[in-house]
C-alpha cells in the first residue's frame, strides 16, 4: 500500500499552550509575525492570550483583524494588501476556522503572482506553495483547520464556496490549547463540535481512507462522541473541553489524509447561498446523508457507532448502523440544530437553488469520496429531504 501522509511540522497540545507561542516561533526561526484574527477576538480581548507572551519575548506583532465568519475572497485580498506593506516573516492564525482558513488563503496568494485571484487555486488545482510559515491557534473545537491542508473560501462573484487544497494550506505548526475554547458560546460549541464529528466520520468511511487516517479517525470518534453533549450542557467542564479540542485536531488530521465526503460537498453550497454557518449546515445534513450512505459501507458506519459510544460492542452491524443514524438525529434535537426551514430559509428560495447547489457540490470533488457516490438528482433529493 502506498500512502502520502500530511501533518504540521510541530503541534503543541495542552492547557496553556498558547502562552508558549514564542517558543513555537523560535523553533521555526521566525520573529516578525502577522496575526490574522477576527473582530470578536479583538473586542473580547482574547487576542491578548498570544500578544502578551509575544510582547514578553520581545516580539512585536502586527494584526489583521477584519476576517468574517464565512471567509470570502474580498477579505483575503484585503489581507494580502495589508501583509505586503508589512515587514513580516510568518503568519499566526488565531480564532475559529474562519480566521485560520483566511490566513491560509492569504499565505497562498502572497506566494502567487501579483493580481492572482483565489478562484485560480480551487480544486483540482494543487495549491502546494505558500509564502511564509503559518502557525495556527484554534479557539474552537471544530474545524481541525490547524492540522489540515485545506481551506474553504467563498467567491463573492459566484456565491461558490471554493475548496482549496495543497501543501500551501498546511500550517507549519499548530498550538492546541483547550482553555481558549472555554468561553465559546453554546451555539458555536454545538456547531463546531458536530463539524468535528462529521470530519472524523467522513474520513473513516471515505473511499480514500487509509490505515493512518483510520487511526486518527478512530481516536477522534471516541473523544468527540463521548463529550459532545457535555461541552454543550456543561460549558465549564474542563475535561470535556480538553477531549473535544484534541478530538477536533485528530479529526482534522484524519480528513486531511483521507478527505471528507458527501456531507461537506453538500454543506458548502448551503453556506455560500444562505449564509448558514459551516458546522450548522453539516449538522443539518449529517443524519440524512448517513442514512443514504449507510449500506454502502455498513461495517464502517457500525464500527464508528461503537467507537462513539452510540452502539454496544455486541450489536450486529445492522443494529449499530441504525443506532448511529438515530443518535445523530437525537444529537441534533438535543443541541438545537434547526432545519433549513426553521433557520429561516424560504422554501421557494431553497428549491430555486437546489440544482446550482448540487452542481457545486459535485464540482468540489468531495461527493466522489462518499461510500455511495450520488448523481445530481440524488443530491437534489437529499436537499429536499432535509428542508
Amino acid at each position: 500500500m502506498t500512502m502520502n501522509i500530511f501533518a504540521p511540522r510541530f503541534i503543541d497540545i495542552g492547557a496553556g499552550a498558547s502562552a508558549r507561542i514564542a517558543v513555537t516561533l523560535s523553533k521555526l526561526g521566525v520573529q516578525r509575525p502577522l496575526i490574522v484574527t477576527d473582530p470578536v477576538m479583538m473586542t473580547l480581548g482574547l487576542i491578548g492570550r498570544i500578544t502578551e507572551p509575544l510582547d514578553q519575548a520581545g516580539i512585536h506583532a502586527v494584526i489583521f483583524g477584519d476576517t468574517v465568519p464565512e471567509p470570502v475572497d474580498t477579505i483575503v485580498d484585503a489581507g494580502v494588501r495589508f501583509a505586503i506593506d508589512r515587514d513580516i516573516d510568518c503568519i499566526i492564525a488565531f480564532g475559529g476556522g474562519s480566521p485560520i482558513d483566511t490566513a491560509k488563503a492569504i499565505n497562498i496568494l502572497l506566494a502567487a503572482p501579483e493580481g492572482s485571484r483565489m478562484r485560480a487555486f480551487k480544486v483540482p488545482f494543487a495549491a502546494d506553495v505558500a509564502a511564509l510559515p503559518l502557525i495556527a491557534v484554534p479557539t474552537t473545537a471544530g474545524t481541525g483547520s490547524e492540522a489540515t491542508r485545506f481551506t474553504v473560501i467563498t467567491d463573492t462573484e459566484t456565491d461558490e464556496k471554493m475548496l482549496i487544497g495543497g501543501l500551501g494550506a498546511l500550517p507549519s505548526a499548530a498550538i492546541v490549547d483547550f482553555e481558549l475554547s472555554m468561553s465559546v458560546p453554546a451555539r458555536t460549541t454545538a456547531d463546531t463540535g458536530i463539524d468535528a464529528f462529521t470530519h472524523a466520520l467522513e474520513a473513516f468511511v471515505s473511499r480514500r481512507a487509509n490505515p493512518v487516517s483510520d487511526a486518527y479517525a478512530r481516536a477522534a470518534l471516541g473523544l468527540i462522541g463521548s463529550n459532545l453533549r457535555a461541552v454543550y450542557h456543561e460549558p465549564e467542564n474542563r475535561a470535556a473541553r480538553e477531549s473535544m479540542m484534541l478530538g477536533a485536531t485528530l479529526a482534522g488530521l484524519a480528513f486531511s489524509n483521507a478527505s471528507v465526503a458527501l456531507v461537506h460537498g453538500m454543506s458548502r453550497p448551503i453556506g455560500a447561498h444562505f449564509h448558514v454557518p459551516h458546522g450548522l449546515s453539516n449538522a443539518m445534513l449529517l443524519p440524512a446523508v448517513t442514512r443514504y450512505s449507510l449500506h454502502a459501507a455498513l461495517p464502517r458506519y457500525a464500527e464508528a457507532a461503537r467507537l462513539a459510544g452510540f452502539a454496544q460492542d455486541e450489536d450486529a452491524d445492522q443494529v449499530a448502523g441504525a443506532k448511529l443514524v438515530d443518535e445523530l438525529e437525537t444529537i441534533n434535537f438535543d443541541l438545537g440544530v434547526p432545519t433549513p426551514e426553521a433557520f429561516g430559509i424560504v422554501r421557494a428560495a431553497w428549491d430555486a437553488q437546489q440544482e446550482v447547489m448540487a452542481a457545486q457540490a459535485l464540482a468540489s470533488g468531495s461527493p466522489a469520496n462518499n461510500p455511495l457516490v450520488p448523481d445530481a438528482a440524488e443530491i437534489i433529493r437529499l436537499y429536499a429531504d432535509i428542508y
